[in-house]
């Protein structure tokens, strides 16, 4: 038990630390990206011969290094501190780990099935990272079955 709670500590300490990181990260923006509005501020590596930037002079914008990465135990976690699984079917949400893991229900899921994955992930008590709005889902099948039995019972 003392185990878990020392890893769990880590990690907390560690996303805290990847949060203040990334606080102070500048945004690394392309070269003379502010003086031509036809370049795009995605980052370009500079590679002339007599650039500033990639001579790293003093007021010019930074580059990107390694001293800019994330503390290792929290590289790939969601900003919650749980890992994230994509899942695709109900049988995908049982192999989860409710304590480390969250889910994220794949986009060509359809509304039925993510009812399914919705119920039996909150009677397992995980964390879904895109929650559809569950509750109006069922809503709406109520109402298409309401719909149905209506219609079958006007037919009959």
């Amino acid at each position: 038990m003392k185990e878990r709670n020392l890893r769990t500590s880590s990690k907390e300490q560690a996303l805290r630390k990847r949060k203040r990181v990334t606080d102070k990260k500048p945004d690394f923006g392309r070269q003379e990206s502010w003086r031509y509005e036809r370049l795009k501020k995605n980052w370009k590596r500079p590679r002339g011969i007599d650039s500033k930037m990639r001579k790293k002079v003093k007021g010019w914008p930074k580059s990107p290094g390694v001293g800019y990465r994330s503390p290792k135990e929290t590289r790939g976690l969601h900003p919650s501190g749980h890992e994230e699984v994509v899942v695709r079917n109900v049988d995908d949400v049982r192999k989860v780990d409710p304590e480390t893991q969250a889910i994220r229900i794949a986009r060509q899921v359809g509304a039925r099935k993510e009812v399914e994955i919705s119920a039996i992930a909150d009677e397992l008590k995980i964390h879904i990272l895109n929650p559809r709005k569950a509750l109006e889902l069922e809503e709406e099948f109520e109402e298409v079955e309401e719909l149905g039995e209506e219609e079958e019972e006007t037919e009959g």
